[in-house]
């Protein structure tokens, strides 16, 4: 009984720690060269864009089934590129994911960004930007992947680690939201982690 109260009290750190996605910096690439963004997760596989030798803050948002290869973005493509030239930083233990996301979703175009326990802007297509506060996402009872986050005093945000689509680009996400502004209106879209 005592192990089973240990693991309960460790486990949001250890969620958090392998929770994707995360930012990463580009290391071990000489100043002279590029870390090549494959189409697959292979060496041999066709390079689809490169990232420059001192490449910081690049977001993984998947990892292949055998943990050496991570899906991230590159202008307007995404690929895959070896884990193994990729630092990973620091995880904020007071924050689930990262500390600042951008969301966004089309028809209608929309954007919330978002700084934990601190603040949030919504802007919405034909609507007045509005700055509101926002709490810390909070973990989903009995779920290791699902967050929610309270925005100004009515708002509600329920962020999800998976992979996510904008539906125009060939960009991949490793977040999916659903906001609930405080007029009522629900808008759905993906989420990125921008460095603080």
């Amino acid at each position: 009984m005592r192990i089973w109260v240990i693991l309960m009290a460790l486990w949001p750190g250890v969620v958090w720690a392998v929770t994707l996605p995360q930012l990463h910096d580009v290391t071990g690439v000489a100043s002279n060269d590029v870390l090549n963004v494959r189409q697959q997760a292979a060496a041999s596989s066709d390079k689809v864009a490169e990232l420059a030798h001192d490449a910081t803050n690049v977001e993984v948002v998947d990892r292949s089934p055998d943990g050496k290869w991570g899906l991230v973005n590159s202008g307007e493509v995404s690929g895959w590129v070896s884990l193994r030239y990729l630092a990973p930083h620091a995880e904020n233990p007071d924050v689930p994911i990262g500390q600042t996301l951008s969301c966004s979703g089309t028809e209608p175009f929309w954007s919330l960004e978002i700084e934990q326990g601190n603040q949030a802007r919504f802007d919405g297509l034909g609507l007045q930007a509005v700055s509101m506060t926002a709490d810390v996402l909070q973990q989903a009872r009995g779920r290791i992947d699902r967050f929610s986050l309270t925005v100004g005093l009515s708002g509600v945000a329920v962020v999800r680690a998976q992979q996510c689509s904008d539906g125009m680009s060939d960009r991949a996400y490793g977040l999916d939201v659903d906001y609930l502004h405080q007029d009522g209106a629900l808008y759905s879209g993906c989420c990125t982690l921008v460095a603080h």
